[in-house]
């Protein structure tokens, strides 16, 4: 017999809301029995999921899990040695990431990857240049169609900056704004490519707990908009408090799958957190 063990203290889940049986919702990206091996080193073992339309899910594990490694292969960054990805119905395993995108897929990165010479306002118009049509003739000779999607995507960032909360950063080059605003500037520009489905790869990294708090309701205005949410995240209690569903991974291999209650108090959870045995978690 091990010795007992107390669970992890996580908060009880506050303010999400109730998702309806799955069995009755549309699902939106199908992550099919993937396998991704970098030589000898397997970084997902037939890792299987659903994320439905219209919920946010938490993709959860300890350091080394799996997690932003599985974001990349959803991406096109990596391609998976075995399975397949679907998103809206259609396979993406072998799509160029910029085919991905303008499919509806959107996502942030661990290390805020900003043009930092550039205005926050500049930053969101190159995603909004993601479903721009305009030839680069076009663009060269400012021609009608260039200058209506370059007014278009001028008006959609201003949009935004507002939506996000930094509206009074607009003109500032993103070195200067600070680490919480470079945070809130690349969700706008993430979302400036018009997405159906936003990958939020550990958003709340370095925030104290009232710009996580800040967050939190930032994540639940996206889905009010329609948008689907998968995110990544270490902070337990931001995770409970905004995720319909919960995904664990722990090395490589997912061990739950369930509401956020339900996962609270998996002891195979509550054994990947703490490092100790499953056996020794029952």
């Amino acid at each position: 017999m091990g010795e007992t063990v107390q669970k992890p203290t996580v908060p009880e889940q506050a303010g999400a809301p109730a998702v309806e049986s799955t069995a009755k919702r549309e699902p939106l990206l199908e992550v099919d029995h993937v396998t991704l091996r970098f030589g000898g080193v397997v970084a997902l073992n037939d890792v299987n999921f659903t994320l439905y339309k219209g919920e946010i899910l938490g993709l959860i594990g300890p350091n080394g899990a799996g997690k932003t490694t599985c974001f990349n292969a959803m991406t096109g960054i990596y391609q998976p040695s075995e399975g397949e990805i679907r998103f809206r119905g259609e396979r993406i395993t072998g799509k160029k990431k910029h085919h991905i995108t303008k499919m509806g897929m959107a996502r942030t990165f661990q290390n805020i990857r900003l043009f930092p010479e550039m205005t926050a306002l500049e930053n969101i118009q190159v995603g909004a240049d993601a479903h721009h049509k305009t030839s680069v003739l076009s663009a060269l000779f400012r021609l009608p169609r260039h200058r209506r999607e370059e007014r278009d995507g001028l008006e959609k960032a201003e949009r935004l900056l507002e939506f996000v909360g930094i509206p009074h950063r607009m003109h500032d080059a993103a070195r200067n704004l600070s680490y919480g605003e470079q945070r809130r500037l690349e969700i706008a520009r993430a979302l400036a490519t018009d997405p159906v489905l936003l990958c939020l790869d550990e958003p709340a990294a370095g925030f104290n707990p009232a710009e996580k708090e800040e967050l939190l309701q930032l994540i639940r205005k996206i889905r009010d908009q329609g948008i689907t949410v998968l995110l990544i995240e270490h902070d337990m209690r931001l995770v409970m408090g905004v995720t319909d569903r919960i995904v664990v991974l722990e090395f490589g291999k997912k061990i739950a799958d369930g509401l956020p209650a339900e996962v609270r108090e998996d002891h195979r959870v509550i054994a990947a957190y703490l490092g100790v045995p499953d056996d020794d978690a029952a």
